[in-house]
């Protein structure tokens, strides 16, 4: 299993896993993606457009498809099917434009608990029927380990069924979002452990706040290695 350091920001366009978010859109003005947003399809497609240009001129193999915030005052449920549409059309837009770079897009459930309470993709079950929709096998789930224990929990079993629908990981602890060595909820030796044994062999981006110094809070990832080591 590969495990590299990725910078935690919503601002940055790269990661250094090979990962990057496509056009967010005004983030002064309340956006945060626009793969769901109905009205938005054209910026959506734009932003596609130079993130792919971005990806191609740094050899970036995923973009993470961000899907936007339900409006301000709306309720969830009253615009959830139509936010659901836009996002599986744009989806199915966006593979198409993809699979002609051999690059994979991403959409990550984002938790509505702590981080973000507008955001419109906030569970792995929501993703799954969304990528069911959409039927490309070049967008694929972004599984962040932070988001799903805060919304669902039940991480075993939800990893062991989503991991096939998988394409890129990111780890932090919970619920101060620090290294995973730190004390929180999650047990990522055992996670760890388990991702070994279902056969997970892709990068494992941290997006997590170092307590201290970004390089002091690569310790737990040296003892990491230090363990496997033949």
């Amino acid at each position: 299993m590969n495990v590299q350091f990725v910078g935690h920001s919503h601002n940055d366009a790269l990661y250094a896993a090979g990962e990057m978010s496509n056009g967010i859109g005004d983030l002064k003005n309340g956006d945060l993606g626009l793969g769901a947003v109905p009205g938005r399809e054209q910026e959506f497609r734009q932003g596609l457009d130079l993130a792919v240009r971005y990806a191609k001129a740094l050899d970036c193999r995923r973009i993470h498809l961000m899907a936007g915030r339900v409006p301000a005052g709306a309720d969830r449920s009253a615009v959830a099917m139509e936010m659901e549409e836009t996002f599986v059309q744009n989806l199915k837009h966006a593979a198409g434009v993809l699979s002609k770079e051999r690059i994979i897009g991403l959409i990550e459930p984002i938790n509505t608990r702590i981080t973000d309470a507008q955001y419109f993709l906030d569970s792995p079950h929501q993703a799954a029927v969304i990528l069911q929709r959409v039927g490309h096998p070049n967008i694929k789930l972004q599984m962040d380990i932070y988001h799903w224990q805060i919304m669902d929990g039940n991480l075993t079993q939800n990893i062991r069924k989503y991991l096939p629908l998988t394409g890129h990981i990111q780890i932090a602890q919970v619920p101060d979002r620090h290294e995973p060595d730190s004390d929180g909820e999650v047990n990522f030796s055992y996670l760890f452990k388990l991702l070994e044994e279902l056969g997970y062999q892709d990068y494992i981006g941290c997006e997590y706040k170092p307590k201290r110094s970004t390089e002091a809070g690569l310790d737990w990832v040296r003892s990491y290695w230090n363990s496997h080591k033949d």
